[in-house]
């Protein structure tokens, strides 16, 4: 990716309404453009950062056995009415409107619903279960206040997943291993250290829910934290019967603020009961599918990535994440160049990620966009270090460069000889 090929510029102005320091780097270097207020498109930087985020979720729900599906955002009202989830007073974040025959439709915030009707079609037998898939897809909801950039937007994309189960026991099972998936998940992108299971409300869901949350200075939520067993307490469900169903000592535990990064319900036979959704087990009897959700909102842990890891020149992206390894420089005349083009189609040809800046401006803008879009390596190509073999390399969050053979470089960014 050369730089003059992108229509995105890294910018200085920012909306006047855009406090939160996620949105306000990410549009900076961008990576976003605002549309409106909790409504943001991702341009492609951004969107490389979006799908290095999806690959390794998706890795981790293949684990799993879950199979990967895309549901439609347009939901019939019918559906929603079973089971009370159409009322504005149990569920406020619905986008509905009306088709031109005038039939009542809604806009997906999540797919519980229609996913229970579409496997009762295909779920008649125990021998038919479990069954577990996931999706990624953009949500909508009509949030009253949109807020924290595109950590809580209207407009959103997420990784939701829903498990299909015979009895309780088998539901757990799955729920468990689904928690240590989404744990690495966190993991793979950075947060590993900062991400703890935390027990919430469960909203429009169920009563309660397992979140995840990361822990940041400016984190929407407050939480009670015990480092030491990595759980948590939600503010909003905080209280001596909580603590106690915890096994947390009130004494032991810190008060912080997090990001929420991931949520978990447990609907048990809730959902088959309230729907009709029965299949025959062993014995021959109808029994109703026990139901289980799971959901990473991708768009938002891309914003709780940007809100942690960054410092005062810019972001700093884990290199899981990163839209690109390297964002390379050449300072110099014409052949600095030709060596620079030659460096870029090497790295290339071995899979390295790399931002090639080839305009013509001062080295010190070059410099200050890598650092600003927060890519792991900067390369610099210059004819004193060429004249000398060598090829400037520098960490983003290093102080200073080194000075290596192109043969290291290569090795550096590949781990290839």
């Amino acid at each position: 990716m050369r730089i003059s090929q992108i229509f995105s510029k890294t910018t200085k102005n920012v909306p006047t309404d855009e406090q939160a320091i996620n949105a306000r780097l990410l549009i900076r270097a961008g990576f976003i453009y605002k549309e409106m207020a909790g409504v943001y498109a991702y341009l492609p930087l951004g969107l490389r950062v979006i799908e290095n985020i999806k690959k390794i979720i998706r890795q981790e729900m293949n684990s799993l056995g879950a199979s990967e599906l895309l549901m439609t955002s347009l939901q019939p009202k019918e559906t929603w009415e079973i089971t009370g989830r159409w009322n504005d007073s149990v569920v406020d974040i619905w986008f509905k409107s009306k088709l031109k025959n005038g039939t009542e439709v809604g806009l997906g915030w999540s797919h519980e619903e229609p996913l229970m009707v579409m496997i009762s079609k295909y779920a008649k037998s125990y021998r038919d279960l479990p069954i577990s898939v996931y999706q990624f897809q953009t949500k909508l909801r009509n949030e009253v206040r949109a807020k924290s950039g595109i950590m809580r937007g209207r407009e959103f994309l997420m990784k939701d997943m829903y498990a299909f189960s015979r009895n309780q026991k088998e539901l757990d099972e799955f729920y468990e291993r689904s928690k240590q998936a989404y744990l690495r998940v966190y993991k793979r992108v950075g947060l590993g250290p900062y991400t703890y299971v935390t027990f919430a409300s469960g909203g429009a869901f169920t009563q309660f829910s397992q979140e995840f949350q990361t822990v940041t200075p400016n984190g929407e939520d407050v939480i009670y934290l015990d480092q030491a067993k990595r759980l948590a307490v939600n503010e909003e469900v905080y209280n001596d019967d909580v603590l106690n169903q915890l096994g947390l000592d009130k004494q032991a535990l810190q008060t912080v603020k997090a990001s929420e990064v991931g949520n978990i319900f447990n609907f048990g036979s809730l959902k088959g009961e309230q729907m009709g959704v029965y299949f025959t087990d062993e014995a021959g009897r109808q029994q109703p599918i026990f139901l289980s959700s799971y959901g990473i909102g991708v768009s938002r842990l891309m914003g709780v990535i940007a809100e942690h890891f960054n410092d005062k020149a810019g972001l700093i992206w884990p290199k899981e994440v990163a839209p690109a390894m390297a964002y390379l420089i050449a300072i110099g005349d014409r052949p600095v160049q030709n060596l620079t083009d030659e460096l870029y189609n090497l790295l290339t040809d071995y899979g390295v990620a790399v931002i090639y800046d080839d305009r013509d401006v001062r080295p010190g803008e070059k410099f200050a966009d890598a650092d600003l879009m927060g890519i792991p390596w900067r390369i610099v190509v210059n004819s004193k270090t060429i004249t000398n073999g060598q090829y400037e390399i520098k960490g983003r969050t290093e102080d200073l460069p080194e000075f290596v053979s192109k043969e290291a470089l290569v090795k550096r960014l590949t781990g290839v000889d």
